[in-house]
């Protein structure tokens, strides 16, 4: 969804969910109201969401608003990579190639498996006791 210059998509990864604006600017990137480096103390999280930017070399034309909930940090960033990828293919679908060839507009569809009954985990069961 575009309105103006404003690019807004949405990613998913595992329980996470992301809401992605990408507004015209110097690059600057802010989620859930704190700078990227407070939010992802990782060097690798930082790195993997930023990697669209990078690639397309769009990283100092971007500001990036991001509102994400769910999961824990390495798949927020997941789902803020493909979130920001399908925001950047709005903004330009000729890079739709670019980002295609580099994976980032797959959805990463491993969940959590459940569990199942009479078992401990989803796959683990109960210690067998012979005696």
């Amino acid at each position: 969804m575009e309105s103006g210059n404003v690019f807004y998509a949405t990613g998913k990864r595992k329980d996470s969910v992301a809401k992605v604006w990408l507004t015209p600017g110097n690059g600057k990137i802010v989620v859930n109201n704190k700078d990227l480096n407070e939010y992802f103390e990782l060097n690798v999280t930082r790195d993997l969401l930023s990697a669209p930017l990078v690639l397309t070399e769009k990283s100092d034309v971007f500001d990036v608003k991001v509102t994400v909930m769910g999961g824990g940090k390495t798949g927020q960033a997941g789902a803020i990579r493909l979130g920001v990828s399908k925001a950047l293919e709005l903004s330009d679908p000729d890079l739709r190639g670019v980002l295609k060839s580099a994976g980032f507009l797959t959805r990463d569809a491993r969940k959590k498996e459940r569990k199942k009954y009479g078992k401990k985990g989803a796959r683990a069961s109960f210690q067998f006791s012979k005696r």
